[in-house]
């Protein structure tokens, strides 16, 4: 015999809805974020989430993703990992709430705690509206500098190959972003 389950979507109340996040947005989902039904493409709930971030990183009036430091050299941002939850599909045409909702400073890299939700025009009126949570993710973001290889001496073939595998190396969080997300935390906590 099966048993029945209730199918009803994770909706929490206005309140719930990340408590109050670090920084969120709304984004309106276009017809390129989709594919032939109107599905926005699961790769681009990582596009929505980077979007996100890089707008958050602005109102911090950080310079997005490239920092240099004072040596000349540039520093910038890659992801390292992803874990991400898809909960329900987003739609052709709807309006999404993407928040940044924790941030974890570590020596060499971020770890971002992201949502992704949607919530109805008319609920948002609403003291008690609902979000429906349609994605979350653990970013893991590492930090990273340009490296400048000398080329190769002589002719020799696999020197230049070895020299040019890496064309960066990672770093520690440049201070001047770690003192920016330090604030808006301590901000945030208030």
């Amino acid at each position: 015999m099966t048993k029945v389950t209730d199918t009803k979507p994770a909706t929490i109340t206005k309140s719930e809805c990340a408590a109050t996040p670090l920084f969120a947005t709304d984004y309106n989902v276009y017809i390129n974020h989709t594919d032939a039904g109107g599905i926005v493409y699961h790769a681009n709930h990582l596009v929505f989430f980077e979007n996100c971030r890089r707008d958050w990183f602005t109102q911090l009036d950080l310079n997005g993703y490239f920092l240099q430091a004072n040596d000349g050299q540039i520093q910038h941002f890659v992801v390292s990992q992803v874990d991400l939850q898809y909960k329900r599909a987003i739609l052709l045409d709807e309006t999404i709430k993407v928040s940044v909702d924790k941030v974890e400073l570590k020596p060499a890299s971020i770890i971002f705690y992201q949502s992704i939700y949607r919530q109805s025009a008319q609920d948002e009126a609403a003291d008690n509206a609902k979000a429906v949570l349609l994605s979350s993710a653990k970013i893991v973001v590492a930090c990273v500098q340009n490296q400048i290889t000398p080329d190769a001496v002589g002719n020799n073939e696999s020197n230049k190959t070895v020299n040019n595998t890496a064309p960066m190396r990672p770093i520690r969080v440049p201070q001047l972003l770690r003192d920016a997300i330090e604030k808006a935390i301590a901000e945030h906590n208030k």
